[in-house]
């Protein structure tokens, strides 16, 4: 069973920064694509960013581009999201995602920020809160 897990979220002041990570079980982390979507109150989850699975290609939308960076170390089997110069717009709960790659019967999640992957392993979720 695959498991994956956030951590790293936090109250941060506008222009603040925070380094969220997610690791995973159940799954051989360097051969799946994976990405960070946020859902804000009141709002539909969105992507955030995406990564193929060696890590060599990353996506990112529009309202995060030159502010956050997403990594994956497939040595330590994490992946990372550097969120610096935040800003109130970017509170939400923050999720991992994982291309499900072969599994069976795993419904698939798709975003506009790399439409050519999907996503059907999720955590749990860890808070983002920034203050103004």
């Amino acid at each position: 069973q695959v498991q994956v897990v956030e951590s790293g979220g936090g109250l941060v002041q506008a222009g603040g920064y925070l380094r969220l990570s997610c690791t995973t079980s159940g799954l051989i982390f360097g051969d799946h694509g994976m990405a960070w979507f946020r859902q804000a109150p009141g709002k539909e989850r969105e992507g955030v960013a995406c990564i193929t699975w060696t890590g060599g290609t990353t996506y990112y939308a529009d309202a995060v581009k030159g502010r956050f960076t997403i990594s994956k170390d497939n040595r330590k089997n994490i992946l990372y999201l550097q969120m610096d110069n935040l800003n109130p717009e970017d509170t939400a709960i923050y999720y991992c995602a994982a291309d499900p790659g072969s599994s069976v019967g795993v419904v698939v999640t798709r975003t506009p920020v790399c439409p050519m992957i999907g996503f059907g392993h999720w955590g749990q979720g860890t808070q983002v809160t920034v203050s103004s």
